[in-house]
């Protein structure tokens, strides 16, 4: 992560907002710009604050910021004490506000200041959400520390001690109220406010906030620090962020508190959905602006895609009749004008593949996933024998892989896995040696059946001339495997173990009752960028040295059906690659579609951030909405072949298995989503 005090624009593409929300910034992608912000303190000196308050509110509104979220009373200092109790202190607080509504009155952004707030007979501790130089909402804190360093009440009231009522603030009649309040932007996005403590409660307001439809949650916050608690805060705002579904901007007081007692460490961070995207430097002695793009779109898709989420606000619609719940509130904030969308974020060329920190324990826990489903198939069958297609490529080497280990777990010898390798037309020497030695060094059965006689034989029976060397030609070949393997594990009371990965089924790149079939496929819901990472691990952890160049070898071999017969030298004529586009790509496709359910041009935004001049794969705009058109249309076409795929385990977050995750229409059609990329 990196930590930067001002996080500024890059030069990317602009994307013109078209979106029917009118709205600004990323609103036609679902993306809003929001701050956090640690300014320099002075305890009890609000001019010196507020002007903080001003100098941060201009920075931020220059980089497009549309939320800014200040600490908690910020603008006379959280440490105040006794000095709360001073009606100067309070007044000075109020004519602070009034100073930012003028300040902002040409600004388009929303700042949500703390501080005191004097209500009747109560003091609170509140939130101030300023926009164009007007007061859109007060939020007061609902549940107050009293314990250790922190005494907050002796001077503030809870919101809970509140009775609903208009107040005249800062020269404007307000409704300040417990009532839980959400504030729509006119770019589309909606959010909270809770404050410090009230995070920390079991159940915090933000849960209630989240189920009634925000998307972001604000929380203005004094939280200091002591030997390990920081983690802890980490965890649970990434809890609360991944619980709710939600983006979540925390901003903590920093230098200037007084450290009489305690030490104010600074900490603006910002999540989404459970992860950080931005954090402050902490313990600065200067002051911060912590500036990231929350997509709240796909914390929507995340939410409807998710029953648990959707079966939680039942309660809540519940209690809606009883007379003495409130409903939450909407306040719609003041519209501002369009602006270009520039993506500032970094995206995840790979989204499939583990971070680096993770790799080895992710690709371990991966591996064991496919070992275990397997091994249920094969105690439940009681069957001792596999049969797997060997052909010296990625595929066909990870399920060999599963087989073997699986195995090994159940105590069965490894003779009991048979190893089929099946030379055709296209076969070429690396491939057909690497498979045998493969084999060899794993201990395993092997059997070489060459299928080139009975392919003649076939096409000689249909008529298809053998030199036309078209989709039949190369199905052929495919179903004639497919057909000894299944006939080979009927002869030996066996189970046909599948190689298909995710991405072939995404494509559609499997012949129909050929290697689209078999008795249960390990690969189904691996997509071809990870399988290599999958059969590293296994060559850097599970397996000797000389079975290890293997791997690396066959890693390193193009990725080919070898359908075709190999060029003149003896190489592969025949790239996948070539054919249907890098896997790398539809990969990234793949997730986006599947998991998130972005529309086409969002996706294709995303994809020319992720493979733009710099990063670590480079694709041209006219290569990428070539392949994402190529992969929309197989997408649709090749549905039918998904809808009868044979069992198989879920490893990761996306499947395509009929049974469960992916249920389509085979006869859908792509149009809508093909006519969006123009």
């Amino acid at each position: 992560m990196k930590k930067n005090n001002i996080v500024t624009p890059t030069n990317n593409k602009d994307y013109k907002n078209n979106s029917p929300l009118g709205g600004m910034g990323g609103a036609a992608f679902g993306y809003i710009k929001v701050a956090s912000a640690i300014p320099s303190v002075k305890v009890g000196d609000v001019s010196y604050n507020l002007q903080q308050a001003e100098e941060m509110i201009v920075k931020a509104e220059k980089l497009g910021v549309e939320i800014l979220v200040f600490p908690e009373l910020s603008l006379t200092g959280y440490t105040c004490q006794d000095l709360f109790r001073q009606q100067l202190l309070i007044d000075a607080a109020e004519q602070a506000v009034v100073s930012l509504l003028d300040f902002t009155r040409q600004l388009d952004i929303i700042a949500i200041v703390g501080l005191p707030v004097m209500v009747g007979n109560i003091l609170l501790n509140c939130a101030a959400v300023i926009q164009k130089g007007n007061i859109l909402g007060v939020v007061p804190k609902t549940y107050l520390p009293n314990y250790s360093e922190f005494y907050e009440k002796r001077w503030f009231a809870s919101s809970q001690d509140l009775n609903p009522t208009d107040v005249i603030f800062a020269g404007t009649t307000i409704k300040i109220t417990s009532q839980p309040t959400i504030f729509r932007t006119s770019s589309g996005a909606t959010f909270g406010i809770e404050l410090c403590e009230d995070v920390w409660a079991p159940e915090p307001p933000s849960t209630r906030l989240a189920l009634s439809g925000a998307d972001i949650i604000c929380n203005l916050s004094a939280s200091d620090e002591l030997i390990g608690k920081h983690n802890y805060l980490c965890s649970l705002l990434s809890q609360q962020s991944a619980r709710t579904m939600s983006g979540y901007i925390y901003s903590s007081c920093g230098f200037g508190e007084s450290t009489q007692d305690v030490v104010y460490g600074g900490n603006a961070l910002i999540y989404e959905n459970g992860k950080c995207i931005a954090e402050s430097e902490r313990f600065s002695f200067d002051p911060q602006l912590v500036v990231s793009q929350i997509d709240y779109e796909k914390m929507r898709a995340e939410r409807r895609n998710n029953t648990t989420f959707i079966n939680a606000q039942r309660p809540l619609n519940a209690q809606l009749s009883i007379s003495n719940y409130q409903a939450v509130r909407f306040v719609d904030c003041l519209p501002v004008a369009p602006r270009n969308f520039v993506l500032e974020r970094e995206v995840n060329p790979t989204p499939f593949i583990p971070t680096s920190d993770d790799m080895k324990a992710s690709c371990e826990e991966i591996f064991n996933i496919q070992v275990a489903g397997l091994a249920k198939r094969l105690v439940h069958t009681n069957c001792k024998t596999v049969v797997v297609g060997i052909s010296g490529g990625l595929d066909s080497t990870l399920a060999l892989l599963v087989c073997v280990k699986t195995f090994d777990k159940l105590k069965y010898p490894r003779t009991g896995i048979v190893g089929v390798t099946m030379p055709g037309f296209g076969t070429t020497d690396r491939t057909y040696h690497n498979a045998i030695s493969l084999m060899q060094h794993l201990g395993i059965t092997i059997k070489e059946i060459s299928i080139k006689e009975a392919c003649i034989q076939h096409f000689k029976d249909i008529e298809h001339d053998i030199n036309v060397h078209d989709v039949t030609y190369e199905n052929g070949q495919a179903r004639e495997r497919t057909q000894i393997l299944m006939d080979l594990s009927n002869k030996l009371n066996g189970m046909v173990i599948g190689t298909g990965d995710l991405s072939e089924l995404a494509l559609g790149w499997a012949t129909y009752n050929g290697d689209h079939m078999s008795m249960y496929g390990v690969n189904v819901s691996i997509p071809k960028t990870l399988i290599k990472y999958l059969v590293h691990y296994v060559a850097d952890n599970e397996v000797e040295e000389a079975c290890r160049e293997v791997l690396v070898d066959i890693i390193d071999t193009p990725i080919s059906p070898e359908l075709i017969p190999a060029d003149e030298n003896g190489n592969i004529k025949q790239k996948t690659e070539d054919l249907v586009g890098p896997y790398i790509l539809h990969d990234f496709f793949l997730y986006y579609v599947l998991r998130l359910g972005f529309c086409p041009d969002k996706i294709l935004m995303l994809a020319r951030k992720a493979f733009a001049q710099g990063s670590e794969y480079v694709f041209d705009d006219e290569t990428i909405e070539k392949w994402l058109k190529t992969f929309l249309r197989r997408f649709f076409n090749q549905q039918f072949k998904r809808s009868c795929l044979p069992d198989g385990p879920k490893v990761g977050s996306v499947s395509l298995s009929p049974r469960g995750d992916w249920r389509m229409p085979s006869d859908a059609s792509s149009a809508m989503w093909l006519e969006k990329l123009k």
